[in-house]
């Protein structure tokens, strides 16, 4: 087992700096395009034997020093009795948004094992699998809370902010059950095999960071501090456009912060303290020609020297159009840079 992306989280001495991508399996690649074009992306999430071969398809035709779980966040809100439908062009839909007590209260906090089993029997086929560490992941609850009260992707979350702001209890109270199963979701994975854990807050950059302190790090601290008490795997925090939140994320109790492109890194590791820290590549930067892309790689990684522990990656996920060479180009020159 090639363990070198858990020693950077665990802020060890490592020999080379450690990449992964987010959403390194995916439609970038030509191998996943083929699998993608037998099912649809629901299907696809709940087949454990085609998220096995999907997931290890980068590992295998890259080089990635992790693999991350093929899944989705809003998997387990499905199982909280929801109807989820995913469209091509439009993303996630839910037909039936949750904005009021009645919707609330029909939620249930489902057992990962009786309602997500498909999540847990991939984890552990991989595991028989790979060479490399497996990250397992959820959407952080406030990044899930805004699918349910929007009803899909929103840019403005209008939705969401008026229940914070005018219906606080009312908020509280569905965060609270997402929570509940978010932790739940996050420990069965750890059972399963994972070897590491990520929190994706997608969109926490949209709140203010008084805002983010009191509406959406609380439930990611509640979640950490339950993993803490079944598993001691590594957990990653990643508040996207979060450059204004660091101070605060760092209380989350995560051992690496994930970092977007919106911020130097070598001022980021100033901020965090005792943390590790994963990024932090434009994903766009990977269209650029071959020796800026390399000195854009070789740059990143000599800021990030001072880091307790660091782990490239993208400042987000790589996008569908990003040609397959260039990612490679990239995890190569990461080695080749950092010393392996």
């Amino acid at each position: 087992m090639n363990d070198t992306f858990l020693r950077a989280c665990r802020g060890e001495k490592t020999e080379y700096t450690p990449v992964w991508f987010m959403r390194q399996a995916g439609r970038y690649l030509p191998e996943y395009q083929q699998v993608r074009g037998k099912v649809s992306f629901l299907e696809l999430c709940k087949s454990p034997e085609l998220c096995t071969e999907v997931t290890l398809q980068p590992v295998d035709i890259l080089g990635f020093d992790a693999a991350i779980l093929f899944s989705d966040i809003l998997i387990p809100m499905e199982a909280m009795n929801l109807s989820l439908e995913f469209h091509e062009g439009k993303g996630p839909i839910f037909h039936h948004p949750v904005r009021d007590r009645k919707a609330v209260d029909a939620l249930v906090v489902p057992d990962p094992e009786e309602r997500t089993p498909f999540v847990m029997e991939t984890i552990r086929l991989l595991r028989k699998e790979l060479k490399v560490p497996l990250i397992g992941f959820s959407g952080a609850p406030f990044t899930l809370a805004t699918y349910l009260v929007e009803g899909g992707s929103s840019k403005v979350f209008l939705e969401t902010k008026k229940m914070m702001y005018q219906a606080p209890e009312l908020y509280d109270a569905l965060l609270q059950k997402i929570t509940r199963c978010t932790s739940l979701y996050l420990q069965a994975q750890a059972k399963a095999g994972a070897q590491a854990l990520q929190i994706f807050d997608s969109w926490a950059g949209v709140l203010a960071p008084c805002d983010f302190e009191r509406f959406a790090l609380p439930y990611v601290q509640s979640i950490i501090s339950d993993l803490r008490k079944m598993t001691d795997v590594p957990i990653i925090y990643f508040a996207n456009n979060g450059a204004s939140l660091i101070e605060l994320s760092k209380t989350a109790g995560a051992d690496v912060l994930g970092l977007d492109w919106r911020i130097n890194i070598k001022d980021a590791i100033a901020r965090v303290g005792n943390h590790a820290v994963q990024g932090n590549l434009d994903p766009i930067a990977l269209f650029l020609p071959k020796a800026q892309l390399e000195d854009r790689i070789k740059r990143l990684l000599e800021d990030a020297r001072d880091a307790r522990g660091h782990i490239f990656n993208l400042g987000h996920g790589i996008v569908p159009q990003t040609p397959p060479e260039q990612a490679r180009i990239a995890v190569e020159a990461v080695h080749r840079f950092s010393g392996k």
